[in-house]
């Protein structure tokens, strides 16, 4: 049980963090499929920063915000993962893209091309642009998804629960470490998407302007720097 002390504070990190949860409903409502309701994602992201407020303790590390944005974003997306609207189609193509990706480049021992990619599916490279557009709008390669473990640059962790599990901290530390490198060896238009994305927390079209591109070109960019990390991190993804 709370004494009056504590409720009041908790209902003092709600009232100024409110804002928060529309920030990043709206972050994350540009990338993900039409009939999802932004109004939808703001009620389950309150939820998620109620339980932030009950369960944050001050002086463990984190700042409050940091906190609450980890159990905010993670309510939302438990209220999308609800719905199964992506097709099976997507699920495959997204598959065989990774698994392109892959091959290209433990033969050429570089990072794969667009074209090379293409080529290796077997498909135009119009085709190929419009499979990463379907897998973005599935959400099947956001950096959201590829990452239950890690904190930065929009992975992160939850220290209040593996505290108490030491096995399951030391692999999601490992986890990071492991992503961190592949994010570091990324091609830099891809790494830098990523970071003025999730870093800076700038939409698609501000990334465009500063890229001098199209925003339909800034969200291939980002599927494909998303999907270039599954297939580099096959073996904890798969686990």
């Amino acid at each position: 049980m709370y004494n009056e002390k504590e409720t009041e504070y908790a209902e003092e990190l709600i009232v100024k963090h409110a804002p928060l949860v529309k920030r990043i409903a709206h972050h994350l409502i540009a990338r993900l499929p039409s009939n999802v309701i932004v109004d939808d994602l703001i009620q389950s992201g309150m939820i998620g920063l109620l339980e932030a407020a009950s369960k944050y303790e001050a002086g463990k590390g984190a700042a409050f915000e940091t906190y609450a944005g980890i159990r905010i974003r993670g309510a939302m997306m438990d209220e999308v993962r609800k719905g199964d609207w992506v097709p099976r189609s997507v699920h495959r193509n997204s598959r065989r893209i990774a698994e392109a990706i892959k091959t290209v480049e433990g033969r050429t021992g570089k990072d794969a091309m667009d074209e090379e990619i293409a080529a290796e599916l077997d498909m135009p490279l119009d085709e190929y642009f419009a499979c990463l557009k379907d897998s973005n709008s599935g959400k099947l390669f956001s950096l959201d998804e590829l990452s239950q473990h890690s904190d930065g640059a929009g992975f992160e962790v939850e220290s209040d629960t593996l505290d108490d599990r030491p096995a399951e901290s030391s692999e999601a530390h490992a986890f990071k470490s492991a992503l961190a490198k592949e994010i570091e060896r990324l091609p830099d238009r891809e790494r830098l998407v990523l970071s003025l994305y999730y870093e800076e927390e700038m939409n698609l079209k501000e990334i465009g302007l500063i890229l001098d591109v199209s925003e339909s070109r800034v969200s291939q960019i980002h599927t494909q720097a998303a999907v270039r990390l599954k297939s580099r991190m096959t073996e904890w993804v798969d686990d």
